[in-house]
């Protein structure tokens, strides 16, 4: 796993922030398989904005399924929200245990789009699951 971290504009002073992790080919839509991603886009989103944050990247071949579900969540921990196209029972229960919350879209979604979905939410009166991943991330 390669994790780059990305600098510049910070959202400290935002209020709260949610780190929220994507699945992604292209790094413009959410469309791979969580097990087969090899890159995760992990963006921080507050009520006022956006930003990247990091880039993780898996390199592995032909490993088991257990490590390779086990090393794509190491690398996507500290997200309360994931995004994918797809995620088997296996995963996505590891997921969960993982307190991050699995996003399965059905078809390509446009990661920009979900941001803006995200930040209008904490703008407004953000769901009952968004509280609770809000509540997670303050405690860490």
């Amino acid at each position: 796993m390669i994790k780059t971290t990305i600098y510049g504009n910070s959202l400290e002073g935002d209020g709260a922030i949610i780190k929220v992790a994507f699945a992604s080919k292209d790094s413009e839509f959410v469309n791979e398989h969580f097990g087969w991603a090899r890159q995760f886009f992990i963006y921080e989103v507050s009520e006022r904005g956006f930003r990247l944050a990091e880039i993780i990247k898996h390199d592995e071949e032909d490993e088991d399924e257990e490590g390779k579900i086990d090393r794509r969540i190491e690398g996507i921990k500290e997200a309360g929200i994931l995004y994918c196209q797809a995620i088997g029972p296996t995963a996505a229960a590891k997921v969960v245990r993982a307190k991050i919350h699995p996003i399965k879209v059905n078809e390509e979604k446009s990661i920009k789009e979900a941001l803006e979905e995200l930040t209008k939410m904490l703008a407004g009166n953000p769901p009952p699951w968004i509280k609770k991943i809000l509540v997670q991330s303050q405690g860490e």
